[in-house]
């Protein structure tokens, strides 16, 4: 039976879209977070670093950029650069992300 389970397939795993802020140094190091703690950390991380990325890219370009938006389906990330590190908001897009993240502040 053992064989078989090699084969089987996970559920795929459905996550809300996040919702708060977070600040991540020079170095990608995640500082502060207001994201809730379903959103795995690995993914802020990923996130941060990317960010970082681009703006540095654009530093190497010579191309002046302290923030971006970017506009997803249903996300809406925001970026600010601050002294080498960044600061970066998720703002979910849709009615159902935005009333449940309104619904858990009130509560």
């Amino acid at each position: 039976m053992g064989l078989l389970n090699w084969f089987a397939k996970s559920a795929p795993v459905a996550r809300k879209l996040p919702a708060g802020s977070f600040t991540v140094d020079r170095h990608g190091n995640v500082m502060t977070a207001t994201v809730g703690a379903e959103y795995p950390q690995w993914l802020l991380d990923d996130t941060g670093r990317e960010v970082l990325s681009l703006f540095r890219g654009a530093r190497a370009a010579g191309m002046p950029l302290t923030g971006l938006d970017l506009n997803f389906t249903g996300l809406h990330i925001t970026a600010r650069e601050m002294q080498g590190g960044a600061i970066i908001f998720f703002s979910p897009q849709n009615a159902f992300a935005a009333s449940s993240s309104a619904e858990r502040d009130r509560a």
